[in-house]
């Protein structure tokens, strides 16, 4: 059997490496593309302050295991007057200072959480 005939691993080689490299660039660039998208759209959005009660929290872990690192997410929901409610990624401090039922006033900008300021309990 010749090598010039059947299954040519390289002529198949450069066919899929492009395609492959032009996929993984378009996937970065939509990313990209829609995080500041998302940025700009938060910026044209009023600072709001509103009365809310915190309905529950949550944590999204990836990762981990022997020898490799995990990142954790954190997501707090909020309950307004009217009865919307919004969910906002928070980091790791805010998370634990938040418990369930807390009320008090919500600051936040589009899909930005800017803060939360707990009532103290009346007793």
């Amino acid at each position: 059997m010749d090598f010039d005939q059947g299954f040519d691993l390289f002529s198949i080689m450069e066919i899929i490496f492009p395609i492959f490299f032009i996929l993984v660039a378009g996937i970065i660039l939509f990313v990209i593309f829609r995080g500041i998208k998302e940025w700009s759209y938060n910026n044209q959005q009023p600072r709001l302050n509103v009365e809310a009660v915190v309905v529950s929290k949550r944590t999204n872990v990836s990762g981990g295991g022997p020898d490799h690192h995990s990142s954790t997410w954190y997501y707090v929901t909020f309950q307004v007057e009217s009865g919307d409610r919004m969910e906002f990624t928070v980091n790791g401090r805010e998370y634990g200072q938040l418990a369930e039922g807390d009320a008090g006033e919500l600051q936040f900008q589009g899909t930005r959480y800017l803060g939360f300021v707990r009532q103290q309990a009346q007793i």
